[in-house]
């Protein structure tokens, strides 16, 4: 887009540099009214010209700037020559990197290396990062946090952790995935004006969940509606010891919407499950036959939660495997499912990293270092949709580009979490979603409802928490 509105609508690169540099300021003044000292660090290429622009623009708006390089400003081509030369002879100075920074600073503008970095951050480049990221100041990234890979998210050996970024032209994977939200902080966006004809053809790498994706999945409904209207769920798992899981699924289901949800699990629960949720219809299956009646009765299936791995789960796993209703697998469901893998269109699958690495029979580390990549292997090789829970949750839906979550919150990181997610999706698979826009759709609901939840605190939330927090978020 960059080169489509410099090349072909003629719009100069500096022009364009300018009004990042312009953006930047204006963003960091709002954000950080109280900041009136700030030190730019910049590298070469176009991130460092941000920053001169940045550190120009800011001194004009009466900003106490101080401006270090990490290369010699000799060395500065094109569009980061011009802007380090208008700063210069705007009376600007640049010190060479000596290993500090100015101790009273109170904002940091991190302008060293952008979205292109293909290798390791090392060197003099590695000692200003953990200088920056020693600091007491706030700190403010051009374009995305130096060391962050602009495709994963990933850390390239060395990342700077701010407070804000602000990115510009198009919004980078890398902002959303792996490690990305943790260094990069809140994220502001321009596109500088480059104008709609610059993204012509230009497909998305990613598309982002939004209100108009949950406004169309969940319409008013009729006033004549009746439970038979909002489909009927199976919720199979719990197997001995283990019936909390089933009963957050049941009850996640019901919050989101579900017109029926029944249980099936491990005798020993079933009616403890009917008192702690009466709404509930739990039944008790001794063996795998028990299950089919059930199953005769129900739209959607899910199935996992608290399941274990005892003879009882594998022989439900035998049974619901070759099931053709729609469905979604989590938990043990997903670990019997790694020992025997089958191709299935009529699933939803939603491995965390560990369950992700079994089913591919790889590491959780490398299922993080390269999310996109283990996505595209787990469509590949289990078809139906599939959902990579964690920071920056991923959906590989049909042959369209794969969805990300930017919603959600450290809070989640609990017990439960997930059981609640696949009781979602069940539910809007049940009022008639499709399996993607079901997928989608609940990974969306349940981040902003876990949101919602966290708005007093996210240490100690529950998943139980999220549940009472899911009715604000399905009526839209």
């Amino acid at each position: 887009m960059d080169r489509i509105a410099i090349d072909e609508n003629g719009i100069p690169g500096y022009t364009l540099m300018r009004r990042a540099g312009a953006e930047a300021v204006r963003v960091a003044r709002s954000r950080f009214p109280e900041a009136t000292r700030w030190q730019v660090i910049c590298g070469s290429g176009n991130n460092g010209g941000d920053g001169y622009v940045v550190a120009r623009l800011a001194a004009l708006d009466g900003i106490v700037v101080t401006v270090l390089t990490l290369v010699d400003v000799g060395t500065l081509t094109g569009d980061a020559a011009a802007a380090y030369s208008d700063f210069a002879a705007a009376g600007g100075i640049v010190s060479p990197w000596a290993g500090d920074l100015d101790p009273e600073a109170e904002l940091l503008v991190d302008a060293m290396l952008g979205s292109g970095l293909e290798r390791d951050v090392s060197g003099e480049f590695a000692d200003a990062v953990a200088a920056i990221n020693a600091h007491s100041a706030k700190v403010h990234a051009m374009d995305i946090a130096t060391g962050i890979n602009g495709d994963t998210g990933a850390v390239m050996g060395h990342a700077v952790i701010a407070d804000l970024t602000t990115t510009f032209v198009g919004l980078k994977a890398g902002l959303f995935l792996g490690a990305g939200p943790n260094h990069c902080g809140v994220i502001t966006y321009s596109d500088l004006d480059i104008g709609e004809d610059c993204r012509a053809g230009i497909l998305p790498i990613y598309q982002r969940m939004d209100d108009h994706l949950l406004a169309t999945a969940l319409p008013s409904r009729n006033r004549d509606a009746h439970k038979g209207d909002f489909g009927h769920v199976l919720v199979v798992g719990g197997g001995h010891g283990m019936p909390g899981a089933v009963l957050l699924c049941g009850e996640a289901a019901l919050r989101a919407g579900a017109g029926r949800v029944s249980i099936a699990t491990h005798s020993e629960h079933a009616a403890s499950i009917a008192a702690a949720r009466p709404e509930l219809m739990s039944h008790g299956i001794s063996a795998a036959k028990d299950l089919t009646p059930l199953l005769d009765k129900a739209d959607v299936v899910a199935f996992g939660p608290g399941l274990g791995q005892s003879e009882w789960a594998r022989e439900l796993f035998r049974l619901l495997a070759e099931d053709d209703r729609p469905a979604v697998w989590d938990a043990d469901a997903l670990n019997l499912l790694a020992a025997e893998p089958s191709i299935a269109g009529n699933r939803v699958i939603t491995p965390h990293p560990g369950e992700a690495a079994m089913l591919l029979g790889e590491n959780a580390a490398d299922i993080q270092a390269d999310r996109p990549a283990a996505l595209h292997a787990l469509a590949a090789k289990y078809g139906g949709i599939t959902v990579l829970k964690g920071a920056g949750t991923l959906v590989k839906a049909d042959a369209d580009s794969p969805f990300v979550c930017s919603s959600g919150n450290p809070g989640m990181a609990a017990p439960g979490m997930g059981d609640v997610l696949t009781g979602v999706i069940a539910a809007l698979l049940a009022q008639g979603l499709t399996t993607s826009s079901a997928a989608i759709s609940g990974v969306e609901i349940h981040a902003r409802a876990g949101d919602l939840a966290a708005a007093s605190g996210e240490r100690g939330l529950l998943a139980s928490d999220l549940i009472g927090a899911l009715r604000s978020v399905v009526n839209p």
